[in-house]
């Protein structure tokens, strides 16, 4: 681990996650809970706040991954904290004077500068750590986000109730603004253009490319099916937690928060072992690992009547799974060009939101025609069949290159 704070581009880069973490916690809480009491708990207004989070993700990531192929990292990341803090400050301003509806703008665009900066800082990690430390990098990232997903409502939760909309807003105003200058002390390195750069050639040609690109590799078409088949079965098994506690464990509603905070435990261990073991176990093994018990604890998980041994199996799942995404990740940012990272991500992403959201959307009428029982079992089924899927990842030590491509598409990439 000395290697990676020893690095100093790195760290930079932790702490300006950390800090644009906690405001995203912030805000999530904080806007939530403005909504729920200035439109009367309108649930037609709460879900206009997931529709407002997930609609850039279909509409503009593509287009970010793109432009951040095309743009400097560094500089990219650095804008996207200032229009946050522009878009924040006039918002504070519209909120005094009584338009509170302006709260739906933070969202959106933190929505959208997102698409542009989380390629960015793929980019940055790859062009500053060497190849065999990118999993410990992506498990400390992976860690990381654990930490916030028990501790972020927390925190969000107090700053809201105890100093109110004004003082999140306000919060965030620091957060993203300190964000931005720890950025500005990021190496000029970073931020040099690549020897390949896309930036001659045209925005279609470049999209064009990059789907090329990924058609072209088996290792990334094999990715993409695991991705798919993850968020379906998740898609299906999430809006359901809730009448496992209720029908299988005979608990109350309030009881879920307990759950969810052993999963986010065991994924927060689960990131530390996958830092302290990258590159001493073959990552494969524990992809098929983390992927093949989510799809047996599915099992366990709907048919148990027992809390205890539903949340061991929430802990391991959690500690699995974080594994299984270490890898995932790192399988991305040591096999993929530099050049196509943005592009890869903004075809990764909306995919596996769009699948989440398709087996969300298919779950309630599954559920309705069937049971439970089965709508679970479906999940683990989809589950077991990506870790055998992810056995044929073919998983080399040098990237993907860009020879793959088809050459009508290389040369308009260059033109």
């Amino acid at each position: 681990m000395k290697h990676l704070f020893g690095n100093r581009a790195f760290v930079l880069l932790m702490v300006s996650d950390f800090m644009q973490n906690i405001g995203i916690w912030i805000r999530n809480m904080a806007l939530l809970f403005f909504i729920m009491e200035q439109s009367n708990h309108d649930p037609v207004a709460v879900s206009l706040l997931t529709v407002i989070e997930y609609a850039p993700i279909f509409v503009i990531s593509m287009v970010g991954g793109v432009l951040a192929d095309r743009w400097r990292p560094k500089r990219t990341m650095i804008w996207g904290d200032i229009l946050s803090f522009i878009s924040i400050l006039l918002i504070l301003f519209v909120v005094y004077a009584g338009y509170w509806q302006a709260v739906f703008a933070v969202t959106l665009v933190s929505a959208v500068v997102s698409q542009f900066s989380q390629p960015s800082s793929m980019k940055i990690i790859k062009r500053c750590l060497p190849d065999e430390h990118v999993p410990a990098a992506t498990a400390l990232s992976q860690t990381s986000m654990s930490l916030f997903i028990i501790l972020g409502p927390m925190v969000g939760t107090t700053i809201y109730q105890a100093f109110g909309l004004q003082a999140s807003l306000i919060s965030l105003l620091i957060l993203f603004g300190a964000s931005a200058i720890v950025l500005a002390f990021l190496p000029s390195t970073v931020d040099e253009p690549s020897k390949d750069s896309v930036s001659a050639g045209s925005f279609v040609k470049d999209m064009k490319a990059g789907f090329a690109y990924i058609g072209s590799s088996r290792l990334l078409k094999v990715l993409l099916v695991v991705y798919v088949l993850l968020a379906l079965g998740s898609g299906l098994v999430q809006p359901l937690d809730i009448f496992v506690i209720i029908e299988r464990l005979q608990l109350e509603m309030s009881s879920v928060q307990w759950f969810t905070a052993l999963e986010g435990l065991g994924m927060l261990i689960g990131g530390v072992i996958a830092a302290v073991i990258a590159g001493k176990v073959k990552g494969s093994y524990l992809l098929f690992a983390g992927l093949a018990f989510l799809g047996l604890s599915t099992f366990v998980e709907v048919l148990s009547q027992w809390p205890i041994l539903t949340g061991s199996m929430r802990f391991v799942t959690g500690v699995l799974m974080a594994m299984a995404q270490t890898v995932l990740m790192a399988v991305m940012m040591q096999q993929v060009e530099e050049k196509f990272i943005g592009r890869l991500n903004g075809v990764m992403t909306p995919i596996f939101t769009g699948m989440l959201l398709i087996g969300s959307g298919l779950t309630g009428w599954y559920m309705s025609v069937t049971s439970i029982v089965v709508v679970y079992f479906t999940a683990g089924a989809l589950f077991l069949l990506s870790s055998f899927i992810s056995m044929k990842l073919p998983i080399a030590k040098v990237p993907v290159q860009e020879t793959e491509v088809p050459v009508r598409v290389e040369t308009a990439a260059k033109a």
